[in-house]
């Protein structure tokens, strides 16, 4: 086996790349089994979609924890026990008949299993064996893997609903999970020891976990961070658990709104690959502040055309490019700020802030389309949100990024 350091960094990005394309790619496809669900168990759009909006939470919530795991053990155990969580998840849910059930299989196991295989511990992994320079093309690199992942599985889930029924999609889905197993085990092992690229940059002395978080909590840029990314939350979980409800709202096929997600994670490569490049060379601050600034132009601009198949390929196209986009720049500024020792946990911290935005963004819709009969109030609030993260994100303290 080659030795080379470039080759073992480029095995270990595109592993865990393919790690994030299968747990991010299902993740990001349950919208299309709310109505199918609703359909065969009756249970109602509100509650599909709360149990979708603790799954949100649950994402969310398992990322600081999985972080502290993986920090402290090594990244291929956590993975693992994600993965098998994931498929035992998405395996269960036809067997569930009450919505409790769905909170159980949706909510809990396929949302602990996807969030502990997902950015935090990944990206934490590869961001502790990579010299500062390499970390942000990386992290774009990685994050370009989910979105492959989804731009692949949104056009598969529909047309296995709509050949094999919804349980069998979900039968499929967990099978396709388990692949991932042996990639996480090529991703085992504790912490590998810093290269002197990487020592150069690292924090001077290892306080502890406690004393990091501490640090952390004090710190103001840190919440600033904290409150733009829960706008990116809301906004991701509306549109992945209700754009097929908007889109039949329209009167449009379903299958719009799987290639309207589709589309979404083809675009967001592109803009997942921009983000990991302009990290390195530009401000992260002004990256996010752009990247929100521009969901709140194209949300006013998508209200406001005619709701044809062409004006939700071309709102999935602008919208995909930052869609999960805002990953690295996040990323790299919690890096900035703490180091990378701890950074699966504080940047899994951050997507709890994101996912606190989910779980809001996935039940408020809900409650929308029950209550009103349209999804209007939450675009408005979308917009009005997109707006705040934009300038909420330009206060925080940032250094330069070195030159290249």
């Amino acid at each position: 086996m080659s030795t080379d350091p470039a080759l073992k960094h480029w095995r270990l990005i595109l592993l865990a790349a393919g790690v994030l394309a299968i747990t991010m790619g299902a993740r990001q496809t349950l919208g299309l089994f709310v109505s199918p669900i609703n359909t065969a168990t009756g249970l109602g759009i509100t509650t599909i979609s709360f149990a979708i909006a603790v799954s949100q939470f649950m994402w969310g919530a398992i990322q600081p924890v999985a972080g502290a795991v993986a920090d402290r053990y090594g990244p291929g155990r956590a993975l693992a026990v994600g993965v098998i969580l994931m498929a035992a998840g998405a395996a269960l849910t036809p067997w569930m008949e009450s919505g409790l059930g769905l909170v159980w299989s949706i909510g809990i196991l396929f949302a602990a299993g996807s969030g502990a295989g997902s950015f935090s511990v990944l990206i934490g992994a590869v961001a502790q064996r990579l010299p500062a320079q390499r970390r942000g093309m990386a992290s774009g690199i990685i994050n370009a893997g989910g979105s492959a992942g989804q731009f692949v599985f949104a056009p598969l889930m529909q047309a296995l609903i709509s050949f094999v029924g919804w349980a069998g999609a979900l039968y499929s889905m967990a099978l396709i999970a388990l692949a991932a197993l042996p990639m996480t085990r090529a991703l085992r092992g504790q912490r590998a020891p810093a290269t002197p690229a990487v020592e150069a940059v690292a924090a001077p002395t290892d306080r502890g976990l406690r004393a990091a978080l501490r640090e952390a909590c004090a710190d103001r840029s840190y919440w600033l961070l904290h409150a733009g990314f829960f706008t990116c939350g809301f906004h991701i979980a509306f549109l992945v658990t209700h754009l097929p409800g908007e889109v039949d709202l329209c009167g449009l096929p379903a299958q719009v709104a799987s290639w309207s997600l589709g589309i979404i994670g083809l675009a967001n490569i592109a803009g997942s690959l921009y983000a990991g490049w302009g990290v390195q060379r530009y401000r992260s601050k002004y990256i996010l502040f752009w990247m929100y600034a521009s969901r709140a132009v194209l949300v006013a601009a998508y209200l406001a055309a005619p709701k044809t198949e062409l004006t939700f390929y071309l709102f999935a196209a602008g919208l995909g490019f930052t869609w999960l986009a805002t990953v690295p720049p996040t990323a790299g500024v919690v890096g900035k700020l703490f180091g990378t020792r701890y950074l699966a946990t504080l940047f899994g911290l951050t997507l709890l802030s994101h996912q606190i935005g989910g779980f809001l963004g996935a039940w408020l819709g809900g409650i929308a389309i029950t209550e009103t009969g349209s999804y209007q109030w939450m675009w408005y609030a979308d917009i009005a949100l997109a707006a705040f993260a934009a300038v909420v994100n330009l206060p925080i303290r940032e250094a330069a990024p070195a030159p290249a």
